[in-house]
């Protein structure tokens, strides 16, 4: 393994913008599996392509468990082929899941936009009834 394929914590907190918690965090639930040279964690390839696969999971509000689920189809012997089909299926449901979350979203601001101008159309009303009361 030459000295480039491997990352020391702080190298992988500044590529991939994270804590050194965080990874401690992603060791401990055994997502990352980093050498240990006494207290030193060494982050291989491995552990980087992993990583930026937990992160791009976050990003799509994917659980851990999900994540986890994902990683360890990897090591079927199948070169990643299994992960992949699956990777798709869990990116389809998801897609589903975050369009309809949008359209429910874009409901609710419709439905709040017209609560709004109608809120401001009855104080524009009683301002009016009110200086012409008075």
């Amino acid at each position: 393994m030459k000295d480039n394929d491997i990352m020391t914590i702080r190298q992988m907190c500044e590529e991939y913008s994270v804590t050194a918690r965080t990874l401690r965090f992603y060791e401990a639930k055994e997502l990352l599996s980093p050498i240990r040279q006494g207290q030193r964690r060494l982050y291989t390839r491995r552990d980087r392509a992993r990583l930026k696969l937990i992160l791009r999971g976050k990003k799509f509000g994917l659980s851990l468990e999900k994540i986890r689920q994902m990683l360890e189809l990897y090591n079927m012997g199948d070169k990643g082929h299994f992960q992949l089909v699956k990777s798709l299926e869990v990116a389809q449901e998801r897609y589903v899941e975050l369009t309809q979350q949008r359209d429910e979203l874009n409901q609710a601001l419709e439905e709040l936009t017209e609560l709004m101008n109608w809120a401001e159309g009855e104080i524009h009303r009683r301002d009016k009834d009110n200086a012409s009361a008075a």
